[in-house]
């Protein structure tokens, strides 16, 4: 049974609708990539999945026993958040706010969590650092434990390596198929199609209201479809 399932899924955008008929599965274990041109409404569809936002119609259903509470969420970096004042710490344990509901402190299983997931990224020497003052792959990082303290199965990421150097992204990438090895589900959107797809098992590509293309990436670069044509292995017939 899918972790994650759309069925005939139709989402609108400040009263515009920018999804329509979009139907997908994901199961325990896949990395899906999704790409598309700007505005085809990539965030929209994660907005959805998170419960942020209502369908205009269709369903969004989890199996497998997933709970809500059990998907992490990596947004987009803003201003806001680069200029956060608080401690790298402070920040990825606020991960944990959804696992204790009114309780005003943090438990000791969720302190664990917290510095278990800043060890697991790298980042444990930097806890007590103040994050407005990290790098922007540091920062990256520091938000990427944050969500892992809330993805006990899935990991929603929304332009994770947007402002990073290559190296930062590179390694960002290779962070997050690491994660997707431990067994965590991963749901990526990436304007970098070429890079973003490597690691990925699957592919959504979402353009003109629709989906244009889902299944495999072998698939997809098999495709010869026009949008898979100038990524590094695509069928160029």
């Amino acid at each position: 049974m899918p972790l994650l399932s759309c069925r005939d899924l139709s989402l609108a955008y400040e009263g515009k609708t920018v999804i329509t008929g979009l139907s997908f599965d994901v199961n325990a274990g896949d990395y899906l990539c999704v790409v598309g041109e700007n505005g085809s409404g990539k965030s929209t569809l994660m907005k959805a999945v998170l419960r942020l936002i209502s369908p205009v119609s269709g369903q969004i259903e989890m199996g497998g026993g997933l709970r809500q509470n059990e998907i992490g969420y990596l947004p987009q970096q803003t201003a806001v958040q680069k200029d956060f004042p608080a401690s790298v710490r402070e920040v990825v344990r606020s991960g944990c706010l959804n696992r204790h509901g009114l309780r005003p402190f943090y438990n000791n299983a969720e302190k664990r969590v917290a510095e278990e997931n800043m060890k697991r990224l790298g980042i444990a020497r930097l806890a007590k650092s103040c994050y407005r003052e990290l790098s922007g792959g540091q920062r990256q990082r520091a938000l990427l434990a944050r969500a892992l303290c809330a993805a006990r199965r899935i990991l929603l990421l929304d332009e994770p390596v947007t402002g990073l150097d290559p190296k930062a992204a590179a390694e960002m990438y290779g962070l997050i198929k690491e994660l997707n090895d431990d067994g965590i589900t991963i749901i990526m959107i990436s304007h970098d199609v070429a890079a973003s797809i490597e690691h990925a098992s699957h592919i959504l590509h979402i353009g003109n209201q629709s989906s244009l293309f889902f299944g495999t990436k072998e698939n997809y670069l098999r495709s010869g479809a026009e949008f898979a044509r100038d990524i590094p292995g695509g069928d160029t017939a």
